[in-house]
């Protein structure tokens, strides 16, 4: 069968899967969505895709995507009653794009292979804006060939999709980005706390360090929030602590020691036991070094080029 004309299943359309969904869409796919809001999923119908009432309704499609929050939530939509896996069907091909532990992608990996059915594991990098901005990239583990019969509908999301392995590899590079993402956000915090604290406004550091070698396409995009506190959610401190435990979990079982990163989810598990960064994004941490160096920041409410969003003339 020709890509272009699988038939794709979604499972799970918060902010990111409605926009993945969008573009798929956009392309031209059959698109079959299951989100356990259903009333979420109105404005996809409007945009031409199918809805389902049950994950097992997907089972005829050719390729099912699913993005969902947590280990639990992927048990649960594959295995759980209604479950993609337990009808008389199954999809060609699984891509889970969740952010899980390797232990429980190898379960659903074999759940699914006894049904004669691939999985590929396809984490990705990015939010909403990034995806809006095409930019969006896709780390991809399992049978190569299996990659390779989808790799153009990989390449409909965004920027570039790399190929890391067979098995669940591409959960651990998904990890790792996660927890330098926690890492490289609670440092940033730091600096800018400490030179607010010394007379310089955070629009004027950002802006040198964004131009200079130590800037990055991540920390531009944090600018905006780091200058006028716009903490609208992108990834929250909840989703962050529970990538950090995934990370730490797998460093303990590789013997590979994590300094840094252990110290960066206590500080990550202390806001987010105190309530910070619920229903805001996780660069609330800013606030809480603020805090502990008894500064209280202000927005500055000034223009701040993130990188990604269109520049009008």
């Amino acid at each position: 069968m020709s890509v272009a004309n699988l038939k794709i299943g979604w499972i799970g359309a918060g902010r990111m899967g409605a926009q993945l969904i969008t573009r798929l869409l956009d392309a031209g796919y059959d698109v079959t969505v299951y989100n356990r809001t259903a009333s979420k999923v109105a404005h996809l119908a409007e945009k031409g895709a199918k809805v389902a009432a049950r994950p097992v309704d997907l089972a005829d499609r050719d390729l099912v995507f699913s993005m969902v929050s947590s280990s639990k939530d992927l048990e649960q939509v594959m295995l759980g009653e209604g479950g993609l896996l337990t009808g008389d069907a199954s999809p060609r091909i699984i891509a889970d794009s969740s952010t899980v532990s390797a232990e429980v992608s190898a379960r659903i990996r074999e759940a699914a292979n006894s049904r004669g059915c691939d999985l590929l594991a396809t984490p990705v990098s990015g939010n909403p804006k990034v995806i809006a901005a095409g930019k969006l990239t896709v780390a991809v583990s399992g049978p190569r060939e299996v990659f390779e019969s989808i790799e153009p509908v990989l390449n409909v999301f965004g920027r570039s999709v790399t190929y890391v392995g067979e098995g669940e590899v591409a959960r651990l590079v998904k990890i790792a980005h996660n927890l330098m993402l926690g890492v490289v956000t609670q440092c940033l915090a730091e600096i800018t706390v400490l030179v607010e604290k010394g007379g310089v406004s955070r629009a004027d550091f950002l802006a040198f360090l964004n131009d200079s070698v130590m800037g990055s396409v991540f920390t531009q995009y944090k600018s905006p929030a780091f200058v006028n506190l716009d903490f609208s959610p992108t990834f929250t401190m909840e989703l962050l602590q529970k990538d950090f435990d995934l990370g730490l979990e797998a460093a303990y079982a590789l013997k590979s020691p994590m300094p840094i990163a252990s110290a960066t989810r206590q500080i990550v598990a202390q806001a987010a036991g105190a309530g910070v960064g619920i229903e805001e994004d996780f660069a609330t941490l800013l606030l809480e070094v603020a805090r502990g160096a008894g500064l209280e920041l202000k927005p500055e409410n000034v223009s701040v080029d993130d990188g990604l969003t269109p520049v009008l003339s």
